[in-house]
């Protein structure tokens, strides 16, 4: 193999390893996003499509959890956040649907977007959000109040768990933090007319 070859296959080989880093690093986020939803890593909560069907909830003998909410916002969010009630106790598997209120306190529109977590962390892998405010970026205009839902269920594979069966309180905790808005685009001044353009 010629000298020129072998640069050129080096070449090829070192962008190749660049182009893959690249990748990486803009797949890095949501592949972390999956490993901590799939495995309940820090407290993060799953999704699912359904709750388990009735079959299902009957065998488990209506074992119950108290689920405590818990709401925060960071700083630079001018909004009142809150759960609507600050405990429910649900049946282990079954579908539950609980409200947080939002009201945006500032003198126009802000956008906010919620973090999640669920405590102790151990709970994060069997605590199943189907539909949650936390999924979608929330705008309120100047003073308006919203009432945010959040479905979910406890999975029943937590009575499974060894450590896990034992928790008889979970807590879903949100914090809220801002969400720059991008600033609305510029309106171009009119230009005036030249002799041309009357016609």
């Amino acid at each position: 193999m010629s000298a020129l070859a072998a640069r050129r296959r080096t070449g090829i080989v070192a962008a190749g390893f660049a182009a893959a880093m690249i990748g990486l690093a803009y797949a890095s986020v949501p592949l972390y996003r999956m490993f901590c939803e799939t495995t309940g890593f820090g407290g993060t909560t799953g999704r699912a499509i359904a709750a388990p069907g009735s079959d299902v909830l009957r065998l488990l003998g209506g074992r119950t959890v108290k689920v405590r909410f818990d709401s925060n916002l960071a700083s630079g969010l001018a909004w009142q956040f809150r759960p609507r009630v600050n405990s429910v106790s649900v049946r282990i598997g079954e579908k539950n649907l609980a409200f947080f209120s939002a009201t945006n306190r500032a003198a126009g529109p802000t956008t906010g977007q919620a973090g999640f977590n669920v405590s102790p962390d151990v709970a994060g892998q069997y605590f199943k959000k189907i539909e949650c405010f936390c999924f979608t970026e929330q705008t309120l205009a100047a003073g308006e109040t919203v009432q945010m839902p959040v479905t979910f269920f406890v999975d029943p594979a937590i009575l499974k768990d060894p450590v896990a069966s034992k928790i008889d309180e979970i807590t879903l905790s949100y914090t809220f933090y801002p969400v720059d808005n991008p600033a609305p685009e510029a309106v171009r001044p009119a230009q005036p007319q030249t002799s041309s353009d009357k016609g």
